[in-house]
């Protein structure tokens, strides 16, 4: 009964900026810990942000640190990743997940050119 829907992916040139949503359908969202990862074909699914339920506590993977912000806003039921100073190597296709539930969204893609 629980859903994500990721949006605000889109083509920016190196440098720029983003702004992920991930909005979320159900009653558990203020209780779970919840993150970001990232696929390029022929790329294994990776890490790039976590958050605490209540958002105090965050992790990023090292190779965002600095540039990228994970936020949620538990009264919208809605999660974010600000993404600043993109660059070619960001390219992919970012999914949010609800980790207790396994449960993962369509995906946003998001393309960096050079």
């Amino acid at each position: 009964q629980v859903s994500l829907v990721e949006s605000g992916g889109g083509l920016v040139q190196s440098g720029g900026s983003l702004r992920l949503s991930c909005a979320a359908s159900g009653r558990t969202f203020s209780f779970n810990s919840m993150g970001w990862f990232r696929q390029t074909p022929g790329k294994e699914r990776e890490f790039v942000a976590r958050i605490s339920p209540g958002g105090g506590v965050t992790s990023y993977a090292d190779s965002v640190k600095g540039r990228f912000t994970i936020s949620r806003d538990n009264a919208k039921s809605t999660m974010y990743l600000q993404m600043n100073n993109l660059k070619p190597e960001d390219t992919a296709v970012y999914f949010c997940t609800i980790f207790a539930y396994d449960l993962w969204g369509q995906g946003t893609q998001v393309t960096v050119s050079s």
